[in-house]
């Protein structure tokens, strides 16, 4: 891609309402467009960057047996009554809508009930599990507090996975996996050190449930963290007893701000009890299914990395899911500069790597402030110097490092 033929532009200030740092660096380096308070718009970058982390996601879920569906965003009220969760009283957040022939339906907040109501068709012998399905799907919710960004939305994209079970041994098997997945996705998407398991009260769902909390100072979480374990207890659930349980001691647990970057849930039978979502066992004999539930928000997590990563300068992406691994700033209108930048970038994209390459005949100064506020991996510099000495400045974003680098020296670098 070559920055001048890019549909977005950089800017060099942020909405005035915007005060969010992942929303500022994204909206002003072209990735996201704010259309409404908790709403925003996913711009050729931006959905670079998250598809790249959705890939992440579905390989590890892929990888632990999850079948990947969509469910509709449109859902039959009935569905929800079976659970009391159509009262506005019992779920607050609910978008609600009316076809034209009165019928009323939601807008989904969340796929559990239709899950349950979907694969209890489908499910009915003790060999039919266990299973596990999961989706990637927009999701709709009447947020109040929309702020911090993409990090609180009324829209926003889900990756929820329900799991199917006949006793509870074996949901703890799967619902470990998940734990294990979901540890290996946050180290592929550059947080793993500063993101931790967690014990958290379980909301709308269960009684506890537990979470992934990343460091982060613009979270609206607090937790306790042990450091030896890498574990750590949400401070709404902090007493003795959990304390207990988790064999930890308070006067070794630190404090810190986080931010929730995936959840998952132990529904037992819960949600199988009122559909009637049984399964025939091994003697004739009919059981509840054993349920639960997986989350990871994708753009939320994207919001996150930003927040944790990014600097003064702009953002700092984890070279799996930058949009780019390498930006290309050539200097100056000289053709021998721009048929060299067009020879590195060529080669590259046919030696299988991604490049943007800004080619626009502006200043050193603004592509270089662009270079950083769009954070790819990578920049290297050619102008008639870099020509001359037969090498390119390389500048790794992460660590500022300068590095002198022939072409070939370049593709090992991108190759890691």
């Amino acid at each position: 891609m070559r920055v001048s033929q890019l549909i977005t532009k950089t800017r060099k200030e942020a909405p005035a309402d915007e005060t969010a740092k992942n929303a500022q660096l994204l909206i002003r380096a072209g990735y996201v467009h704010k259309d409404a308070a908790g709403v925003y718009v996913w711009l050729p970058l931006g959905r670079k960057v998250l598809n790249n982390i959705i890939q992440i996601i579905r390989d590890e879920m892929d990888a632990i047996g999850g079948q990947e569906v969509v469910m509709s965003t449109l859902q039959r009220k009935e569905v929800w009554e079976r659970t009391n969760r159509w009262d506005d009283e019992i779920v607050d957040v609910w978008f609600k809508t009316t076809y034209k022939n009165g019928t009323e339906a939601g807008l989904a907040w969340s796929h559990e009930e239709q899950m349950v109501d979907t694969f209890r068709q489908h499910i009915d012998s003790y060999k039919d599990l266990p299973k596990a399905a999961y989706q990637f799907q927009n999701k709709l919710r009447n947020e109040t507090r929309a702020k911090s960004g993409i990090m609180r939305t009324r829209e926003f994209i889900m990756k929820d996975m329900y799991s199917f079970a006949r006793t509870e041994a074996e949901h703890k098997e799967f619902y470990d996996k998940v734990t294990a997945a979901y540890l290996r996705i946050f180290e592929r998407l550059g947080i793993g050190e500063s993101t931790y398991f967690t014990v958290a009260s379980g909301g709308a769902f269960a009684e506890f449930s537990h979470e992934f909390q990343t460091i982060c100072e613009a979270g609206e979480d607090v937790v306790y963290i042990d450091d030896e374990k890498h574990i750590a207890i949400n401070e709404e659930v902090m007493r003795d007893d959990v304390l207990k349980n988790l064999g930890v001691q308070k006067d070794k647990l630190r404090k810190a701000k986080t931010a929730e970057v995936g959840n998952i849930f132990s529904f037992g039978t819960s949600k199988s009890e009122p559909y009637d979502f049984v399964y025939t066992d091994e003697n004739g004999e009919q059981q509840f299914v054993v349920m639960g539930s997986y989350g990871i928000g994708p753009a939320r997590v994207m919001g996150v990395i930003v927040e944790h990563m990014g600097d003064d300068q702009g953002i700092v992406w984890p070279t799996e899911i930058a949009p780019y691994q390498l930006h290309i700033t050539s200097l100056g209108n000289d053709d021998a500069v721009i048929a060299e930048a067009n020879k590195i970038y060529n080669n590259l994209i046919s030696a299988g790597f991604s490049v943007i390459w800004d080619d626009r005949d502006v200043s050193a100064g603004e592509k270089f402030a662009d270079a950083d506020l769009m954070g790819m991996p990578y920049r290297v510099v050619v102008s008639k110097k870099t020509i001359d000495s037969e090498a390119y400045e390389v500048k790794v974003r992460k660590t500022g490092e300068v590095l002198q680098l022939n072409l070939d020296e370049l593709k090992k670098l991108l190759a890691k």
